[in-house]
C-alpha cells in the first residue's frame, strides 16, 4: 500500500468540484459534488442522534438501492428540523443533481452541514448545482475545491488518497471530511466521502466501510457533541478492472487496510482541527479486562473538559485523567493503574510519583501529545483522538450563527 497526493477524485473514474452558491456569509466556496462516471456500488454510515437532518434521513432511504452516481453537499446550511420542506429540499436537490448526471435521483446522496432550523436557499443550491456539474474535474483543482465546499468552522481542509495492488491491478481508495466542531463517537459534526475503483459487491463494501468507520472516524472526541447531519458514503465504481473481491479473501483484508488507512488519516485531521485546538491527543489505554472497559476509558479521559484544559495550560495535573478513568463505567483497580505522558510515568499503581516537571512540561508543549493509560489487568486496549480546549473554543461557539 502506497499514501499518494490525492482525494475523492484520484480513483478512476471520479470527478470533484466545488462553487460558491451564497449559503455561506461570506461567500466562500459552500457546495460540492463528487460524481463517478457509472453507477457505482454505495454504502453509508449515519449520526446515531434522534435527531436527523433532512438530506441525511433521504440519503438513508436512496442508499437502500445500494448504487449512486453522484454525492452533492452543500455548507453553511445544515437543512434541519424543518419539517416537510425541508424533505421536499432534499429531494428538490436531487433530483436537480440527476437531471444534470442523467441518472435516476435515488443514485444522488444528499449531505448538508451548518446552521440548523433555517431553510435552504433553493434557487441559489440549483444553481450551485449547475455550476458544479459544469466544473466536475478530474484534477487536483477540482478535489481542492469539494473539500473546500464543505468545511464549516474547519480551518483546513482534509484529504488522503491511497494506492493497492489487488490481483495485478492497481486500485486507489481516496477520501475527503470535514469537521472540527461537535465531534464524538457514533458519528459526530463531519461529513465523509470514501471513493474508490474497486470492484465489490455491496454487502462487503458496507462491512468494510463499518469496520474502517468503528476504528477510526468512530474514535474521534472533540468536545462531546453528536450533531444532526453526519455521515460517510462510500462509492466502489470497479473502474480498476479488478475480479471483484469476495468476503473473507486476501483482497478484502487488504482493501479494508486501505479504508482504515484513509479513513484514520482524516480522523486525526479533524482532531487536530478541533474548534480552537492548539494540540492533536491521542489517549490510548492498555492491560484492560475487556475491549468495553479500554474504550470506556478512553472515552472518559477524551472527553473531559478538566484533561483537555490541562493539556491546553501544559499542567502536568495527571489527577484529572485518573479521576476520568474513574468514573468511566470502567471495571479496574485503582491500585494497579499506570499513566504516562508521552514516555514520562507521572503515575505509578495509582500513585503519585516524583517525575520530572519541566519534562513534563517540554512533552506537553508539543503539538502531538500522547496519554497513556497501563491497567495491567488484562490484554484488551483501545485509542481515541482527542485535541486539547482553549479559549477560542468559546468564542467560536459563542458566536457560531453570527
Amino acid at each position: 500500500m502506497r499514501i499518494i497526493q490525492g482525494s475523492v477524485n484520484s480513483p478512476l473514474g471520479f470527478m470533484a468540484s466545488g462553487v460558491a452558491c451564497g449559503q455561506k456569509k461570506n461567500g466562500d466556496l459552500d457546495l460540492a459534488m463528487v460524481a463517478s462516471d457509472r453507477p457505482a456500488t454505495a454504502a453509508g454510515v449515519f449520526t446515531q442522534n434522534v435527531i436527523k437532518g433532512h438530506g441525511l434521513q433521504l440519503t438513508r432511504q436512496y442508499i437502500r438501492g445500494k448504487l449512486a452516481r453522484a454525492v452533492v453537499i452543500n455548507s453553511g446550511n445544515a437543512n434541519a428540523c424543518i419539517g416537510e420542506d425541508g424533505m421536499k429540499d432534499a429531494i428538490e436537490m436531487a433530483a436537480a443533481a440527476a437531471a444534470r448526471i442523467d441518472c435516476p435521483a435515488e443514485q444522488i446522496m444528499i449531505g448538508s452541514t451548518g446552521v440548523i432550523g433555517q431553510r435552504l436557499n433553493m434557487p441559489a443550491i440549483k444553481r450551485g448545482i449547475d455550476l458544479a456539474f459544469a466544473a466536475l474535474d478530474e484534477t487536483a483543482t477540482g478535489a481542492e475545491n469539494a473539500e473546500r465546499a464543505i468545511l464549516t468552522t474547519d480551518l483546513v481542509s482534509k484529504a488522503c488518497a491511497v494506492e493497492i495492488d489487488l490481483d495485478g491491478c492497481r486500485v486507489t481508495v481516496g477520501g475527503m471530511a470535514k469537521g472540527s466542531g461537535m465531534i464524538h463517537p457514533n458519528m459526530a459534526t463531519m461529513i465523509g466521502v470514501i471513493t474508490t475503483d474497486c470492484a465489490i459487491d455491496q454487502p462487503l463494501l458496507d462491512q468494510i466501510l463499518r469496520q474502517a468507520v468503528n476504528k477510526t472516524f468512530n474514535r474521534v472526541s472533540v468536545d462531546g457533541d453528536t450533531s444532526v447531519c453526519d455521515m460517510v458514503i462510500a462509492m466502489a465504481n470497479g473502474a480498476a478492472g479488478n475480479t471483484s473481491i469476495e468476503e473473507g479473501s486476501t483482497q478484502a483484508a487488504i482493501l479494508l487496510e486501505a479504508f482504515e488507512t484513509v479513513s484514520t488519516e482524516l480522523a486525526r485531521m479533524i482532531a487536530r482541527d478541533g474548534e480552537g485546538a492548539t494540540k492533536l491527543i491521542e489517549v490510548v489505554a492498555t492491560g484492560a479486562k475487556s475491549s468495553e472497559d479500554a474504550y470506556k476509558i478512553v472515552l472518559a479521559v477524551a472527553k473531559s473538559p478538566l484533561v483537555k484544559t490541562a493539556i491546553f495550560g501544559e499542567d502536568a495535573n495527571w489527577g484529572r485523567i485518573l479521576t476520568a478513568a474513574g468514573y468511566s463505567g470502567a471495571d479496574f483497580d485503582p491500585e494497579d493503574i499506570d499513566i504516562y505522558l508521552g514516555d514520562l510515568m507521572v503515575c505509578a499503581k495509582g500513585c503519585a510519583l516524583d517525575f520530572d516537571e519541566a519534562l513534563a512540561k517540554k512533552i506537553l508543549q508539543e503539538q502531538d501529545i500522547v496519554i497513556r493509560i497501563v491497567l495491567n489487568e488484562g490484554n484488551a486496549s483501545d485509542r481515541i483522538w482527542t485535541c486539547d480546549f482553549s479559549y477560542d473554543y468559546v468564542k467560536i461557539n459563542g458566536s457560531y450563527r453570527s
